[in-house]
């Protein structure tokens, strides 16, 4: 795919239009000048969470967590290297549950750390509990984005 693709920017939370043969070019912003990816995590509100799985046509890979999870703070090197791996082919964010517990709460995050891939606005696979080796994220998360016909490896 060649096209534009909707990117929300995660500095300004601007829709940017992107060639989908650019991503991999480190592509800023077109409103803040910011770079779009960054190789590591979004930290992300209630409403950074709904811009960017409601406009963004890359997947997104959130990891629900809270500071004081002592799974999450397990977790968090690992996620951290997996964004590295799997920046621009999707958006790898993070969502704080203590701060969101509404949205937490509507989308029946029961346990954390859970990743959820949302993928043209909609989850499309969820993994309870911690993950240790980048690897198995960038496997898991790719597995799942490629099930659902979004290309890998730009």
């Amino acid at each position: 795919m060649s096209g534009p693709l909707h990117v929300v920017c995660p500095s300004c939370r601007a829709t940017n239009r992107v060639r989908a043969g650019d991503l991999g070019r480190s592509p800023n912003c077109g409103q803040c000048r910011q770079p779009l990816f960054t190789g590591h995590p979004v930290e992300l509100d209630e409403a950074g969470f709904e811009r960017q799985v409601q406009r963004s046509q890359i997947p997104v890979l959130v990891d629900f967590w809270a500071p004081w999870c002592g799974p999450c703070r397990m977790m968090a090197p690992a996620y951290d290297q997996a964004a590295g791996l799997l920046e621009p082919d999707i958006r790898v964010a993070k969502l704080d549950t203590e701060q969101a517990q509404a949205l937490a709460a509507r989308l029946n995050i029961r346990s954390i750390p859970t990743l959820s891939l949302y993928v043209g606005g909609r989850e499309v696979a969820r993994q309870p509990g911690a993950m240790t080796r980048p690897d198995e994220i960038v496997r898991w998360a790719r597995a799942h984005a490629a099930a659902h016909g979004t290309p890998q490896g730009t």
